[in-house]
């Protein structure tokens, strides 16, 4: 019969049968134990997403990294395990744990960004902010950017690298990146200013200076709209934020003021019944609210009456069709009241509100 114990201590490249033997053991119970638990979490996960069950903060975001916990790393705690019961070449064992500190640091990377898209998807989630689709994508790109450098840096220190000087060459380096990029820097500082301050929402319209459309897109580099006509208008965010800008999605309601000129003929009784003919008309339409109907001037050809009233709605169909309706309807009265309408004196036309996409 075959010496067990003999074969068990029996030396192979600097390492008995037993270790290697326990090594391998370890390793092999290490890449079945831990995939076949992730595998068991992240079905359960998925019912439990499927059945809509709400659990802690805390659960989802454990279950969710174990989820994203990747096969590679997986293999690599296995191979620390095994290799912590081997002496191995000191060349051989540098080379190893060189490896398995990238791939450590490179899952605490992928487990960071986990945990700040869980984050940014929950908080998109609990608002009903659309300018979050934008916004948010930009905060989750400079958040990535900041992991991902720390990551690599926290790697290097692992390793015993001098990370002080790469520090010190890395800003000489950003200074003369930055002078550079100062053009693409400033669209991007733009954006996190677009992202916090919210000036706009996607599906806002907007008019930027001559440029007017509806928002499609808020990036790290532009914004773009889509205009009246069709075509897409592409903005940089560092241009938008010098611009003045007009937000027509922020507008809770719009104002109508014009003037109505009556001859000098007009008895003063049919001129005192002018206001309340006006405030009549305008308030019998849904979504109005009458502010003013006045004789303002008496003018050297004609008199004057300033109209103002508002119709509370920001769309702009409502608008024009309010104000269609008013006006004939002030028509329709001044002709049963026999009102003749004056010749406005000669001046330069309003200016009409632009019309929102």
């Amino acid at each position: 019969m075959p010496d067990w114990r003999m074969l068990w201590n029996t030396q192979v490249l600097s390492n008995s049968v037993g270790d290697w033997t326990l090594a391998l053991a370890a390793f092999l119970v290490t890449l079945t134990v831990l995939p076949l638990l992730r595998g068991v979490i992240a079905a359960r996960r998925r019912r439990w997403q499927e059945a809509h069950v709400a659990h802690p903060v805390a659960i989802e975001i454990a279950t969710l990294l174990i989820e994203r916990t990747m096969r590679l790393f997986l293999w690599g705690v296995g191979f620390y395990i095994a290799v912590e019961l081997l002496s191995l070449p000191a060349r051989i064992e540098h080379t190893v744990k060189s490896a398995l500190v990238f791939i450590f640091w490179f899952q605490m990377g992928i487990w960071a960004m986990t945990a700040v898209r869980y984050a940014v998807a929950r908080h998109r989630s609990q608002t009903s902010e659309p300018v979050l689709a934008g916004s948010l994508e930009i905060v989750l790109f400079i958040v990535g950017l900041i992991i991902w450098t720390t990551v690599f840096l926290l790697a290097l220190d692992n390793l015993g690298v001098e990370i002080k000087p790469l520090l010190a060459g890395l800003g000489i380096g950003g200074i003369a990146v930055a002078l550079a990029l100062q053009a693409v820097l400033s669209d991007l500082l733009a954006s996190v200013s677009i992202a916090l301050d919210k000036p706009f929402n996607l599906g806002d319209s907007l008019t930027i200076d001559t440029f007017s459309g509806t928002v499609e897109h808020i990036g790290i580099k532009s914004t773009r709209l889509r205009s009246i006509s069709g075509e897409q208008i592409i903005l940089s965010n560092a241009d938008v934020l010098k611009s003045r800008v007009r937000n027509f999605g922020r507008m809770r309601e719009r104002s109508c003021g014009f003037q109505l000129y009556v001859v000098y003929d007009t008895p003063p009784e049919t001129l005192r019944q002018i206001p309340l003919v006006v405030r009549q008309i305008v308030e019998s339409q849904p979504n109005t609210r009458f502010e003013r109907c006045a004789l303002i001037l008496c003018g050297p050809t004609a008199l004057q009456f300033e109209v103002l009233y508002y119709v509370q709605s920001p769309d702009y169909r409502i608008y024009a069709e309010l104000q269609q309706i008013i006006n004939v309807a002030i028509l329709e009265r001044f002709r049963a009241l026999k009102i003749q309408f004056a010749t406005p004196p000669l001046m330069p036309a309003p200016a009409l509100p632009p019309a929102p996409p």
